[in-house]
């Protein structure tokens, strides 16, 4: 990336958590950012982060599951910020429950986030990229997608970002853009200080006992996910495309 050059970084649910993060970590490495959220309001403070370090970033509101909203989302970022060339699918919720209580309404919500939302967010860049002859697009999957107890539409939707990632790779990667999937184990973030809060159990408790079923004994933090993120968009990675790697503290199964 040069300064003749400039690319855009488009990061989604990207207020707080992995996504807030991210969007710090690719500010600084010379990326352009466009925060999205629900909440413009919402992404001020990240905004306002990156502007005051010398960077470039806008706040933008969007429902990534509506077709118009994020079409109109992606054509604001092109005129004020510059066509994007760096899609980062991270915007995501829970609606935990065992499946004899899980209502319908809790699987369709998560799988029209996570699914949905990243197939319009990918749909509605890729040309973009295919312009520009070089694009990145990583998805935030998770290690439930191998399967977690209360989150059979969560993990359902965490294993089908792994495949549309492969696919999306298959696509795209004649015209220079990769695809590549992250899949995190426990995270320590308002999400999972959420789901403590729902068990019952205190939060320090909870990271005290996630770390202690982690080889390097320890929990990850939001800026494990955007280091890795920084490498899966720079140049440096140009020859890993379709791949999931999981930051998750040790082997997986």
């Amino acid at each position: 990336m040069t300064e003749s050059s400039p690319r855009t970084a488009v990061i989604t649910g990207a207020a707080r958590g992995i996504g807030a993060a991210t969007a710090r970590r690719l500010a600084r490495d010379g990326f352009s950012i466009a925060v999205i959220d629900l909440d413009e309001d919402a992404c001020a403070p990240i905004v306002d982060e990156i502007r005051a370090a010398g960077g470039h970033a806008l706040a933008v509101a969007a429902d990534v599951s509506a077709e118009a909203p994020v079409a109109a989302a992606v054509q604001r970022i092109t005129a004020e910020l510059g066509a994007p060339t760096v899609l980062v699918n991270n915007a995501g919720i829970l609606r935990d429950n065992l499946l004899f209580k899980m209502t319908l309404d809790d699987w369709d919500a998560v799988m029209s986030v996570h699914l949905r939302g990243a197939f319009l967010m990918s749909r509605a860049v890729q040309s973009h990229m295919v312009a520009a002859r070089w694009g990145r697009i990583v998805n935030l999957s998770s290690i439930s997608a191998l399967g977690n107890r209360g989150q059979v539409n969560y993990s359902a939707a965490k294993a089908g970002l792994q495949g549309f990632t492969k696919t999306l790779a298959i696509e795209l990667g004649p015209f220079g853009v990769t695809a590549n999937a992250i899949a995190p184990g426990f995270i320590a973030s308002e999400m999972t200080a959420a789901t403590a809060e729902r068990m019952g159990i205190p939060f320090e408790e909870f990271m005290e006992m996630a770390a202690a079923d982690t080889s390097v004994r320890r929990v990850g933090v939001p800026d494990d996910v955007a280091g890795t993120v920084s490498f899966l968009v720079s140049d440096d990675a140009s020859f890993i495309s379709g791949q999931t790697i999981y930051v998750s503290g040790g082997p997986t199964i």
